[in-house]
């Protein structure tokens, strides 16, 4: 009967160890989701600098340095949104991997919603 017992931690510590770390791996793409935002909110900030500074400027005498900055914004924006996407994606998967978890051990039922 202790055996059993004994048994029954192990495999409960395990389970707590496992929803630790999908927490921690969650935690990361919470990191990967802020870094994806910045790298957005770059191509934004830039757009709008050259919009409020306009008037001083011919955009037919600084094409050529407009259309590489585009390109470069354009890239940026395509990074940002892949680094959003993927991050959300992840954490719905380490969410759906957290609640096979908890139906699988009761004792962890208790302390997760």
């Amino acid at each position: 009967m202790k055996n059993l017992s004994a048994d029954t931690n192990k495999i409960d510590s395990v389970a707590i160890n496992e929803v630790q770390l999908m927490l921690a791996e969650k935690r990361t793409s919470l990191a990967v989701m802020r870094t994806g935002i910045a790298v957005l909110a770059l191509p934004l900030s830039v757009m709008s600098l050259l919009i409020a500074t306009s008037k001083y400027y011919d955009v037919l005498h600084v094409l050529h340095f407009l259309i590489p900055l585009g390109i470069l914004n354009l890239i940026l924006i395509v990074i940002g949104a892949y680094l959003i996407i993927r991050s959300i994606l992840r954490m719905r998967h380490y969410d759906r991997f957290i609640n096979e978890i908890k139906k699988k051990h009761s004792i962890i039922g208790e302390f997760i919603e």
